[in-house]
């Protein structure tokens, strides 16, 4: 997801469950799997949200989503957490997790995490740094330190904290990697990381082995694919990266939220409804 608006917004938030239901040992790749929850990152509609939040939900239910990812950067479109709550519910819609804006942890987190026990949420997961950790490895560290202190409190609520990965990420800031940085100063009790397959790729990253190498830090996924030269996504399956192989050796997947993401989809619904199909048909 590209930079999400620094307001630090107290809206709802709902997540998305994408799991797996697998026939082999809980901490390896499964013989045999399907995808039984399959959830949707709002920002892959967020036209169609802007123009009408309640209609939208109560298609991207009818499309077959189980599960949705709300924008707390985006105000939540201008609904409170209640408003959210009440139409999630009306819907059949299950709210695991939001995206939060920076500047969240910093102000009235405790209210924060109120907020999103309110509203049923298993993650709190910021989508991108200020643009100081663009140049400084110390801004990546400072970030990582306040990450530990919020997700150590967010942990006595029940909730996880969790950083999302944008493509430029992929760059080495004074010559190492940031976000290796980033995982070796945070604490695993207390901060999790939700892996943007499509942007790791769009970054020249390769989401396998960054799943190989991090497998124990990372509690969800943003499900996208990519054309062939990386510049843009599209739909999952016209995609050139092997989704069925990465899904196989995400260890028990079935805990993990996923969430669908195509950000630049001419038909936002339609591609949601195809990109929903197409996971529904894959099988390992």
């Amino acid at each position: 997801m590209p930079r999400r608006s620094f307001l630090a917004a107290l809206g709802t938030g709902a997540g998305a469950l994408l799991t797996a239901r697998a026939a082999g040992a809980s901490d390896a790749p499964s013989a045999a799997g399907r995808l039984d929850r399959i959830g949707l990152e709002l920002y892959a509609v967020r036209k169609a949200m802007k123009e009408n939040p309640e209609k939208t939900l109560a298609a991207i239910r009818a499309i077959g989503y189980t599960d949705v990812e709300l924008l707390w950067s985006f105000k939540n479109f201008d609904r409170s957490p209640q408003q959210v709550k009440a139409t999630l519910k009306a819907e059949g819609l299950t709210a695991t997790s939001a995206h939060i804006a920076p500047e969240t942890l910093l102000s009235e987190w405790s209210e924060s995490l109120r907020t999103a026990k309110l509203l049923g949420h298993q993650y709190l997961v910021m989508p991108s740094l200020p643009s100081e950790t663009k140049r400084s490895l110390d801004a990546w560290k400072i970030w990582a330190d306040r990450f530990n202190a919020a997700g150590e409190e967010a942990r006595r609520a029940g909730i996880w904290l969790a950083l999302h990965n944008e493509p430029d990420h992929q760059r080495k800031v004074e010559g190492e990697f940031p976000l290796d940085v980033f995982l070796k100063r945070t604490e695993p009790k207390f901060v999790r990381f939700q892996l943007d397959v499509g942007n790791m790729l769009m970054g020249g990253g390769d989401p396998m082995d960054f799943l190989n190498r991090h497998k124990d830090r990372i509690g969800s996924f943003h499900l996208k694919n990519v054309v062939a030269d990386r510049t843009k996504d599209t739909e999952l399956g016209a995609g050139t990266f092997d989704l069925r192989a990465f899904l196989a050796a995400v260890p028990e997947l079935a805990k993990k939220p996923c969430f669908v993401e195509q950000e630049g989809a001419a038909d936002e619904l339609a591609s949601a409804k195809t990109n929903l199909e197409y996971l529904r048909g894959l099988s390992w």
